[in-house]
This record gives structure tokens, sequence and C-alpha cells, in this order.
């Protein structure tokens, strides 16, 4: 059952809504921009970075983009900027701003 929420009218009960938190259909992450909540914005400083990969393993989106065993970079579509890689980071390499 699908429902247009944009026209949602005083006449429609709770029993005609969707039940919340049902998965309805596949996906995965490829198929959907998950990064379009984020409020913060990792800036890597390729300057600063000394390669050490301790942010790789602790982003808990897999956000880090590696190019054989360096760091290129940071998957803008799938980090939701919680900021573990600018914390766990010892050459402050990473610095977190406010996304535009």
């Amino acid at each position: 059952m699908k429902h247009d929420y944009k026209k949602l009218q005083d006449d429609v009960r709770w029993e005609d809504i969707s039940e919340g938190g049902l998965i309805y259909a596949e996906g995965n992450s490829v198929a959907v921009n998950t990064g379009d909540w984020r409020t913060n914005r990792p800036i890597w400083n390729e300057e600063k970075c000394k390669q050490c990969l301790l942010c790789f393993p602790v982003c808990p989106d897999s956000s880090i983009k590696l190019e054989g065993d360096k760091m290129s970079g940071i998957n803008y579509y799938h980090c939701k900027g919680c900021g573990i890689c600018a914390n766990v980071c010892p050459f402050d390499a990473i610095d977190m701003v406010t996304e535009e």
C-alpha cells in the first residue's frame, strides 16, 4: 500500500497509514546517497596526513577512500559527518566543518 503523504488529509486514519520501521523493498548503499543528512563535513588535509590510516578502520560508513595502501580522500556520498575520523587522527589532518 503506497500513500501520498504530501496530500495527507484530515480523514486519513492511523489504520490507513503504512506501519513504520518496516522495509518493503530491497536496497543498498550503492543506490542511496546516505550522506545527504550530514551536518558536519570532514575535510582531509593531504599535506598534514602521514598515511597512518588510523581513520580507515574506525569509519562506521566506510567513507575513507584508499588507493592501494594510502588514503586518497573521503566518500561524501556515504559519510554521515560523525567526526570519528577527525577524532582519531593524531596529525590533525582531518578538520570538521559545518556543512553548507
